[in-house]
């Protein structure tokens, strides 16, 4: 027979390598420490085209608008603290990304295309293949682009850059990366050992910080509501 506790371990690594794995969400995070590339062969690039750059986990999304420009979606907590466009036009920093995602603040903003790659690799029209759906004209794609630039909402599901360009492209806002990232919950949830696992983690919350409604409402709903949807 099994050791249980055994067994919540093993379950627990396995959500842990499982939510590594995730290429979850779809704003681009500029690694700071990453060198940036000197050189893109801009004049390959047409006006409206989706320009894609994969990071280790997620992808980044933008509208080339010509002349070394690309509208992109991007979180940034600055927007909401300041009106400051010299602070706020500056390259959008990993901390401020972070904090940006977790207000739901952003903005459709334009940067050159070295900005926006951040000495990435760019793949050019990609998601016209994966998705296999017709693309609107060049010219209309970087029209909706433009008229979107500004302030806007933020969120990781159901609002980011690759509902974005998705909307320009193809006039329907999707994300791929996000509905993968709900296949993958479903998947968590849908795993009975879920259940064994939140159950130990309540009781270790009842032991450790007593019996009170903030542990004790959680250690009996999570487990039960799990097992429902199981």
């Amino acid at each position: 027979m099994k050791n249980p506790m055994l067994e919540v371990v093993s379950l627990l690594l396995e959500k842990l390598l499982l939510i590594a794995n995730f290429k979850l969400f779809s704003s681009g995070t500029p690694g700071e420490d990453k060198g940036r590339k000197s050189f893109y062969e801009i004049s390959s690039f047409l006006r409206g085209d989706v320009l894609e750059v994969p990071r280790t986990h997620l992808t980044h999304y933008g509208i080339y608008l010509g002349d070394n420009r690309v509208a992109h979606l991007m979180p940034d907590i600055l927007l909401a603290l300041t009106d400051d466009k010299g602070r706020t036009q500056k390259v959008v920093s990993n901390k401020r990304l972070i904090l940006g995602v977790i207000v739901k603040v952003a903005s459709i903003r334009v940067d050159t295309v070295e900005d926006f790659a951040y000495g990435a690799n760019i793949l050019v029209n990609h998601l016209d293949e994966s998705l296999k759906k017709k693309a609107l004209l060049n010219e209309e794609v970087a029209r909706r682009a433009e008229k979107r630039i500004g302030l806007t909402s933020y969120s990781l599901l159901w609002d980011n850059c690759e509902h974005f360009v998705t909307y320009c492209r193809y006039g329907t806002p999707i994300s791929p990366q996000a509905d993968k990232f709900c296949e993958n919950v479903k998947i968590i949830i849908r795993d009975q050992r879920s259940v064994l696992a939140s159950a130990v983690l309540g009781l270790a919350s009842i032991v450790c910080m007593g019996l009170a409604s903030y542990t004790t409402l959680p250690a009996i709903f999570i487990p039960f509501c799990l097992w429902m949807a199981g």
